[in-house]
Formats: structure tokens, sequence, C-alpha cells
């Protein structure tokens, strides 16, 4: 059963006191914040178009408003997933949410302001007061989206709503992290175990075909039980997305939510494309999977089994030894940045009572590059830590390099870090392995992490893509709406009959990304443009290596697809999607042929 937090060695928690010393301090930053959140009007409004100076002097003032804002949210978020059932931080949480839409009601103004600005007035000013250049790519980037802001008035009401607006996720954090219970089923020893979000992947993993079918039923279970509830929470989120998307003139909510990181939407449809073409290897990937486990029908529950009883536990002191050994591959500087992870206490490892499921990388311009884990011990884990290290590292790397107005990165990006690391890790552990029985081993879980990124991401992006584009059309999103089209989706992408699989029509309701506005594409993305990058890392030149650290530097001071252009990755081309999947063929083939050998399941 999962721990207290109590419980739990302190070298294993992150230490956010290096945020704030205590929660006092904390709370005395939050009252300055909220009294100086009051005035902002009416010192800086109508002041834009004033001078050069007047210029600077808001655009300043609103980016080191945000700076600090961004530092007491990650604390309060960060105390709040370590565990979700403790009010004060969920008040915390609530509180800087609070905040944050204050600042953005007051700062409405900005804007409009700004984009009344001519462009000959915009020239004089940035010669006047050179101090504004370093501001160009941040005032290019607004300008470019002229088209799209709303007057003063509707700005300031829509960001005056935006707790309202954003309430329907945080009612799907709480009601699924800290409400849902999952029932106690039986594991491999016959002990009753207390199933978890964050055991429920070991369980999937279970050798015992018993073990796995009752978990499975068990978890959609409780997705079944409350799916009306699950369904009006998306809805409303869709919802949300769609009527932001129309008020700022957008054609639909993927344009407006693309566009807010300069991403085309080429790249989606491309990526969908392509993805569906190479449908068959999957498939492919299903029948061998079939055949290895020597199943006459092949469930759902039956898709995360690992194809090789090789034991490949790792302890987390392990692991980390293991990361810093193959992510040595980027230099020392890139190392120390590892090092000082480990040493300082950036990560939150094991699951606990009420603590957020799954993993993340997050953190402020002014924190560490924290990370969140829930540590099973299995050798997913070692490559979830290596892929939040890659996060970790672009978020540092990025501030190290940049000043606070490009110190962060789209999300666009940011799947490419991490994902890069995922690949290299393979590499290596291939290099490594003893015997045909590890390469096997190794094989299968680069192909299901293919799978279940590359493939399993797009099969989710073509949900979302349709779930918005319906209820744009006047589709009611109801629980059968809802399950009907993602039972539908799944065949097509596995080939496993919907009718003969009905659990797998709840999976919906338990994907938080649902609620993030189309960030799902770029786990696929970034998964095919790594592949093709650790390539060039582990067997190109140091003139590679060099043009992927400045890739990680980067940060927001151009247009992504430019920063990733110059690391050799062409995201609109169909490129390197052809050579990721002629890469996933390979090693389809290779473990086709160990099979055909003999190296089988035990």
């Amino acid at each position: 059963m999962a721990k207290e937090r109590n419980e739990i060695k302190a070298e294993l928690l992150w230490d956010l006191t290096s945020i704030f010393k205590t929660d006092d301090e904390f709370e005395k930053k939050l009252s300055t914040l909220f009294a100086q959140v009051g005035t902002i009007e009416s010192q800086y409004k109508g002041h834009i178009t004033a001078s050069a100076q007047d210029l600077l002097k808001t655009v300043e003032a609103m980016l080191d408003f945000s700076r600090q804002i961004e530092k007491v949210y990650v604390y309060a978020s960060m105390k709040n997933d370590q565990d979700t059932r403790v009010t004060q931080y969920q008040e915390y949480q609530a509180k800087v949410t609070s905040l944050y839409a204050k600042f953005e009601e007051g700062f409405a103004f900005f804007e409009p302001e700004l984009l009344s600005i001519s462009t000959e007035t915009y020239t004089a000013f940035v010669a006047e007061e050179p101090q504004l250049l370093k501001y160009s790519h941040f005032f290019e980037r607004l300008f470019s989206k002229k088209a799209h802001v709303l007057s003063e008035k509707e700005e300031k009401l829509l960001a005056k709503s935006s707790e309202i607006l954003g309430s329907a996720a945080e009612i799907f954090e709480i009601l699924d992290n800290a409400d849902i219970d999952f029932p106690v089923i039986t594991d491999e020893n016959g002990d009753k175990v207390q199933l978890t979000h964050g055991n429920f992947i070991s369980f999937m993993e279970s050798k015992n075909r018993e073990v796995r079918k009752e978990a499975y039923q068990a978890l959609y279970g409780i997705y079944a039980q409350y799916q009306h509830t699950y369904a009006k929470t998306l809805q409303t989120n869709v919802k949300v997305h769609n009527l932001n998307a129309e008020v700022h003139h957008y054609a639909s909510a993927r344009e407006a939510a693309l566009s807010a990181n300069f991403v085309p939407e080429k790249v989606y449809d491309v990526l969908i494309e392509n993805v569906n073409k190479y449908l068959p290897l999957l498939h492919r990937y299903v029948q061998l999977r079939q055949q290895i486990l020597g199943l006459p029908d092949l469930k759902m529950y039956d898709m995360y089994r690992p194809l090789s009883n090789l034991d490949y536990k790792f302890n987390y002191a392990q692991a980390a030894d293991k990361a810093q050994e193959v992510l040595g591959v980027f230099g020392d500087a890139y190392s120390k940045k590892v090092k000082a992870a480990f040493d300082e206490q950036w990560i939150d490892v094991e699951e606990n009572v009420g603590k957020r499921s799954g993993a993340y990388s997050g953190g402020a311009y002014d924190t560490n590059a924290f990370m969140l884990l829930n540590w099973q011990e299995t050798l997913d884990d070692v490559f979830t830590l290596v892929h939040e290290m890659g996060h970790s590292m672009h978020s540092g790397f990025t501030r190290a390099s940049q000043p606070y107005v490009y110190g962060d990165y789209p999300i666009f990006l940011a799947e490419i870090a991490s994902t890069t690391n995922e690949n290299i890790l393979t590499e290596s552990l291939l290099d490594e392995a003893k015997d045909e029985k590890e390469q096997f081993a190794i094989l299968n879980h680069w192909l299901d992490g293919f799978k279940g990124t590359v493939f399993r991401q797009a099969q989710f992006a073509e949900f979302e893509q349709e779930i918005h584009q319906a209820d744009a059309a006047g589709q009611v999103l109801t629980s059968d709406f809802l399950n009907g089209l993602y039972g539908q989706l799944n065949e097509k992408y596995y080939g496993l009959k919907a009718e003969e699989n009905p659990e797998i029509q709840y999976e919906w309701a338990r994907i938080p990304h649902f609620y993030y506005n189309f960030y799902v594409f770029q786990y696929s993305t970034g998964f095919a443009a790594a592949s093709f990058l650790a390539e060039k890392i582990v067997h190109g030149t140091a003139e590679d290596k060099e043009a992927y650290l400045n890739y990680l530097k980067a940060g927001s001071s151009d247009y992504p697809l430019n920063v990733i252009k110059k690391a050799g990755v062409d995201m609109e081309s169909s490129e390197y999607l052809e050579a990721a999947f002629t890469l996933f063929e390979k090693r389809l083939k290779a473990l086709e042929e160990l099979v055909a050998k003999g190296v089988h399941i035990d």
C-alpha cells in the first residue's frame, strides 16, 4: 500500500524550502502580491502610448509581476500535488489562482493599448529607447496576433472570468486525485492491495493475466460509475476552448491553441496523416504480441504486459547512477546540472497517499526545475526519470541563457528534450545488452514506448480534435457519445474489436491531458523528432551536440519551428516522421527475428 508522506525518507522528497523557507514566508509574499495587484491599473493603464519610456516601464513591470507570481504558484501547486488531501495547500493553490486572475485582469489593458500603436510610432519608440530592443521578439509575437486581441473591456471581462472558465479542469483534478477511491484487488502473491493511479500500470505489467484483468476491470469500473460526471467536466472544458477561439476570431479551438505557440496546423495534420498511414505497423506489433503471449484472444489489458520476463528492477539509487552515466553523452555542462538535480533534492521520488499521480517536471524562472515521480522500481520508471530530467535540463539551460522574457519554451518544443533522453537511454541499453534475452527486453520496451507515445498520443489527438469539432457543430458530449467515439478510435488503432473490449471506452475519462487544450499531439511529434536527434547525438559530430544544446538554450527567443529547425528537424515535413517509423519497423523486425530464433517469453 502507498505510504503516508511522513513515512518516506527525507532525501527522497523534493526540497521546496529553496523557494520559500516556510509556509509563513510564502503567505507573507502572497499577501504582498495581493496588495500590489490592486494598484496595477492606476499605475500603468493609459500610459503605454505616451512615450518610449512609459512603454518600457509598463512592460518591465508586467514581466516582473509575472515572474513573482510564477514563484508563488510553483510553491503552492507543488505543496498541493505532494498531498492533495491537505486543505491548507488546496487553499494556497486556490489563492494563487485567484491572484493570477487579478494580475491578468489588471494588465488586460496591455495588449489592446500596445496594439493601438502604429508601426511608425513603435519604430520611433525603439529608436528613442534602445532598451526596448531586447523585447523585439516579444513585441513581434504580440503584434502578429493583432487580429485576435479584443477591446480592453472585453479582454478584462475574460480575465475576470478565468477562474470560472478554468473550473472544469480543477473539478476533474480534485475528483480524480482526491475523491476517487479504487477497489482493493489481489496481487500476484495473493495479497490484498489498494489499487491507485500510481500502481495501476504495475498491475497492467503483471505476468498473471487474472491480476491484469482484475485491476483493469476494477479501475474502469470506477470510471464507468462516474462517467456522467467526467463527461460533464470534459464537455464544459471543450466548450470553454471553443468559446475562447470564437470570441478571439479563430476558425477553431485547434487553430487558437496552436497559434499561441506559433505552430502551424499543418504540423498536426502531417502527424495524423502519417500515423494513420503506418497503423499497419502497429497492427503487426499487436499480432506479434499475441503470438509471443500465446493468447487466443488478445485484450486491451494485455497491451502493457512486458513481452520479456527478464527482471529489470531498478531501485532509485541504481536509476540515478544510470541516468547520470547515460546523459553524460551531452558533455560536462549538462552533466553538472543533472548532478545538481540529485544532490539538491529537485526530485520527489516515491508515491504517497494523496499524491498527484503520474510524473512531471515543473518550476519557475527563479526556482529549481523540480520533478515529481511515483517510483515503482520498474524499467519504465528509469525511462520516466531521464524523460523528466530532459524537461528539467531544458528549463535549466533556457533560464541560464535567456532573460526572463524568453526564459521559458513552448510546449511544442518541450517533449523533444525529454524523449531525446529516452531514445539515448535505449541506445545505451541495447549496446550494453549481454545476450539476446536482454536485447529482446529492451527492444520490447522501446517498441512499447513508441506505441504509447507516437501511436497512442496521436489517437488522443484525433479524439481531442473530434470532440472539439463535435461540440462546435452542436453535438452534446454525453458519456454515450464519448464512449462510442473513443471505442471506435481504439479499434482503428489497435485492431481489437470495441465490443470485445468494453472497458476501454471509458479511458477518455481518466486522461488529464484532454484538459490541456491540444497538448497531446506534441508527445507524438516530440518522440518522432527525438528519435532522429538521438541518432545524431550518439553517432554524430561535436557540432550536432552543440546544435542540440543551443536548442535547449534558445527558450522562446525565436519561433519554435525555427528553433528546432536549427537543430536539424523540419516539423512541417513528413521526413522526420518517416525516419521514426523506419526505425520502429527496423526494431520490430529485430524483435520478430529474435522470436523466430526461439528467444521468447519464459
